[in-house]
């Protein structure tokens, strides 16, 4: 019988993480989509200069966004199975995919603050800052965002 109450507290354990880590993630991620949808008017490309900058307006500068991001561990352990059974990391894919996108918008943030509305040589590296590549430790990602930001002028409408 105590056997049975401790299995039943670890189930209702991992039943709260799972829906407590879903909601925040999915919260997260309506969060992006909705502040990625304000700054839609930024242009951002990862080609090294810009066609339409305008000489006169303020002179091009560098930006730099930086984000740390985590895994829950309900996520971490779970991972460990697929990990050993085999197959995609699914809630790894996801935890870079909010990093990268997290970083990005943080610096289209930045940018728009200092007055500039185009984003160019556009560059995303990380790093496993939680010891995850040795097999140890959370997995946790820093992800790093840089660019040249410029003010563009809008492009002349075609007729």
């Amino acid at each position: 019988m105590e056997l049975f109450v401790q299995l039943l507290v670890l189930l209702c354990l991992l039943a709260l993480g799972w829906v407590a880590g879903g909601l925040n993630e999915r919260r997260h991620l309506r969060s992006l989509a909705e502040r990625e949808q304000d700054y839609a008017d930024v242009i951002i490309s990862d080609l090294k200069s810009f066609p339409n900058v305008t000489a006169h307006q303020r002179p091009p500068r560098l930006v730099i966004a930086e984000v740390v991001i985590a895994a829950d561990y309900l996520k971490a352990f779970l991972a460990s199975f697929r990990r050993f059974f085999g197959g995609e990391l699914r809630s790894y894919r996801t935890l870079m995919e909010r990093g990268r996108r997290e970083a990005i918008l943080r610096l289209v943030e930045q940018a728009r603050v200092q007055g500039y509305n185009a984003l160019a040589n556009l560059r995303v590296e990380s790093a496993d800052i939680g010891g995850n590549a040795q097999r140890r430790g959370m997995p946790m990602v820093c992800v790093i965002a840089y660019a040249t930001a410029y003010h563009a002028e809008p492009p002349a409408p075609r007729f």
